[in-house]
């Protein structure tokens, strides 16, 4: 950042007086709570991480400083808790995201995953036609391999991961077989989730060189608390 726009001391230093006022509002609602999801505490937590996020890019920016301390978002942490005390069922929801980087290597190991199979001499609109459409490499592959393996391959399959997300939810009953094929994410409700953990480049800003390339940070929310994953 050049020196004309960087803020100035006396902006930094308002950063940090709003940051002081921000905790006393959030003690003050902790102290008063009317419940364990009162939306005052919920809405102060947010305030306050707002400015704890203002101070600490205003403090970087002007001092090239770090705080020792970071709080989430309220846009990144989850809303307050609501569903059952003790589960009696859980959904576990994944998404994982992928940029096709290298389709050659990709359909090169579709391919051989049809050879394997004894399909090679059959049209490329079948799944053993993966030498020729990504469309049908990647049936093939994700068909073969269980996800859990294909992220820990990606580099094989000349894929690049992006961000992912994992969501344990809590309901009261399991669901009946079937019951949720048609529209499996439809009830994805962010107030019955546990616990959730998310990888993403975003949190490794601070890195640079092969470690950015190398590291995983996730962010584990559990109820209204979060701690930061190891990499």
């Amino acid at each position: 950042m050049s020196d004309a726009a960087q803020p100035t001391a006396a902006e930094v230093r308002a950063a940090a007086e709003a940051i002081k006022a921000a905790l006393d509002r959030h003690l003050a609602a902790v102290e008063r709570r009317s419940g364990e999801d009162d939306p005052a505490v919920y809405e102060a937590f947010n305030e306050l991480a707002a400015a704890a996020e203002e101070y600490d890019e205003l403090l970087y920016d002007r001092y090239d400083e770090v705080t020792p301390f970071e709080i989430p978002s309220g846009d990144d942490s989850l809303p307050p808790y609501t569903g059952p005390e003790e589960p009696n069922a859980l959904s576990v929801l994944i998404r994982r995201d992928y940029a096709v980087v290298e389709s050659q290597r990709l359909l090169a190991q579709a391919g051989r995953v049809a050879d394997l199979d004894g399909d090679s001499d059959a049209d490329s609109e079948s799944p053993s036609g993966a030498g020729n459409s990504v469309h049908a490499a990647l049936g093939v592959l994700f068909g073969e391999f269980e996800p859990d393996e294909i992220a820990s391959r990606h580099k094989e399959f000349g894929l690049e991961e992006g961000d992912s997300t994992l969501w344990v939810m809590a309901s009261d009953d399991p669901t009946e077989p079937g019951e949720w094929l048609e529209n499996p994410f439809d009830q994805a409700d962010p107030q019955h989730v546990v616990c959730r953990f998310d990888v993403s480049a975003v949190f490794d800003d601070e890195l640079d060189g092969d470690d950015a390339d190398e590291a995983a940070i996730g962010d584990i929310e559990i109820d209204e608390a979060l701690e930061d994953a190891d990499r």
